[in-house]
C-alpha cells in the first residue's frame, strides 16, 4: 500500500557533486568555509533565493550605461 500522494520513490539524495562544484569552482570557497556553511547560507551565496528568470532587460541596459566597458 502506498502513502497518500506519494509515488513510493522516497526523497531524492542531496546533489553533493553539484553543490561541491558550485561551492569550490564557481564560488571559489575554501573547503573549511564550504563545510561550515548552513544550507540557507549556501543557497543565498549561490543565488538560490534570486527571482527566477534573472534580471530584466531594463536592468541590463541600466548596468550597461553605468558600466560601459
Amino acid at each position: 500500500m502506498r502513502a497518500a500522494g506519494g509515488g513510493g520513490e522516497g526523497p531524492k539524495p542531496f546533489p553533493w557533486g553539484t553543490a561541491m562544484t558550485l561551492g569550490f569552482h564557481r564560488l571559489r570557497l575554501l573547503p573549511e568555509v564550504f563545510w561550515r556553511l548552513s544550507l540557507p547560507e549556501f543557497v543565498a551565496m549561490s543565488g538560490g533565493f534570486d527571482r527566477p528568470g534573472g534580471i530584466s532587460r531594463a536592468e541590463v541596459e541600466r548596468m550597461m550605461s553605468r558600466f560601459p566597458d
